[in-house]
């Protein structure tokens, strides 16, 4: 069954249409990779204006990575702000992930020109204003879902980077997660510079 997207953009606006309907501006925060053995964890910060509305905006992982590409480009031409910050994995491994994801929030929130912040499950968060948690938010809000895909959108563009520079690990195709094929290099290889050493205990001894 086709899925009726004019439908789906309404329902998934209807929490943002209430508080721009009341002329607050505000902002959508979602994060990326918070849950792969390498690479960074991505967030991002957006406002989205009330018109237009972006047909297709969704969470990112209800999206086809064409569809995200699409849209990631349509977000910045929209967004009134939008900046993606990363957390690196030895930051990850130093402070943990949600410390980290938290840090990557509020560097992409830190001069955004408002004073209300919509977040994916989070709920504590060091930015200039009032933070308020949803949990599903990048299902609910549809500016958590815009945020998602840039999020999403830019961690996966620099996993294809890393695959050509470590192409072993099939970064490209995984970004990053634990699927068979990356934990089979991870075992035959051994970890490469941007593995989450607090994350592969499981899969294998870290080497040095």
């Amino acid at each position: 069954m086709k899925k009726d997207w004019q439908a789906r953009l309404e329902a998934i606006s209807q929490m943002d249409r209430g508080l721009w309907d009341q002329g607050v501006v505000f902002a959508g925060i979602d994060e990326a990779g918070r849950g792969p053995l390498c690479g960074p964890v991505a967030a991002a910060c957006v406002i989205m204006p009330p018109e237009p509305l972006l047909l297709y905006v969704d969470d990112s992982k209800q999206l086809t990575e064409k569809r995200r590409e699409m849209l990631y480009d349509q977000i910045l031409k929209t967004a009134v702000y939008a900046r993606v910050a990363m957390a690196e994995p030895e930051e990850i491994d130093r402070i943990n992930i949600l410390e980290a994801t938290r840090r990557a929030m509020a560097e992409a929130a830190r001069e955004a020109p408002c004073r209300l912040f919509l977040v994916d499950a989070v709920r504590e968060l060091d930015v200039p204003g009032e933070v308020r948690g949803i949990v599903h938010g990048d299902a609910l809000c549809y500016s958590i879902a815009a945020a998602s895909i840039l999020a999403k959108v830019s961690r996966d563009r620099l996993m294809a980077e890393y695959d050509r520079q470590y192409p072993q690990y099939g970064f490209a195709r995984n970004k990053g997660y634990g699927t068979a094929e990356h934990i089979r290099a991870l075992r035959e290889y051994g970890p490469c510079p941007i593995h989450r050493r607090s994350f592969i205990g499981h899969f294998v001894e870290p080497k040095g």
